[in-house]
């Protein structure tokens, strides 16, 4: 059994032409393959399958791709940099590309800050997904409640 979604690349064009691609699809695709772009499978009808990238949606035939590990983010999701000491601004920005860097074996990250896209890439390790909390663990100190009447405990404080 075949789970989806699946991450990958095309990183070369098949040697027999268009015929893999959807007669509907040849244009999208021909602007996004062949690349280093991580494309996210759908799922599968028994011909096709059903790829996009982002906004673009498009299908095709089986063919050679490279899989990837799937990180946990995706484009269009909303992020926050996290800094490296003093190196980093932090910032809240949006994925808008997913790229796979051959020479680390691992997904770079295109980010859009406003409505500027910047042309640093980040890893997955400088990334944290907004929807992503922290969690606060329970504390360890006991304090005492104060009661309205004025009878709570008292704090004793060494001299």
């Amino acid at each position: 059994m075949i789970e989806f979604p699946q991450y990958g690349i095309y990183p070369r064009w098949p040697e027999d032409g268009q015929g893999w691609i959807h007669p509907d699809d040849v244009p999208v695709v021909s602007k996004l393959l062949p690349g280093e772009r991580v494309i996210r499978r759908d799922s599968f009808d028994g011909t096709y399958y059903h790829c996009c990238y982002g906004k673009w949606a498009f299908r095709l035939r089986p063919a050679l791709w490279l899989q990837i590990k799937a990180e946990d983010l995706d484009l269009g999701d909303e992020v926050e940099t996290i800094g490296l000491g003093m190196e980093r601004d932090l910032f809240v920005g949006e994925v808008i590309g997913m790229y796979f860097v051959r020479r680390k074996g691992r997904i770079a990250y295109r980010l859009r800050r406003a409505d500027q896209s910047l042309p640093k890439l980040f890893l997955r390790e400088h990334l944290r997904l907004l929807s992503e909390k922290q969690r606060v663990r329970q504390g360890e100190i006991e304090h005492p409640a104060p009661k309205w009447d004025g009878s709570g405990e008292r704090m004793e404080f060494p001299d």
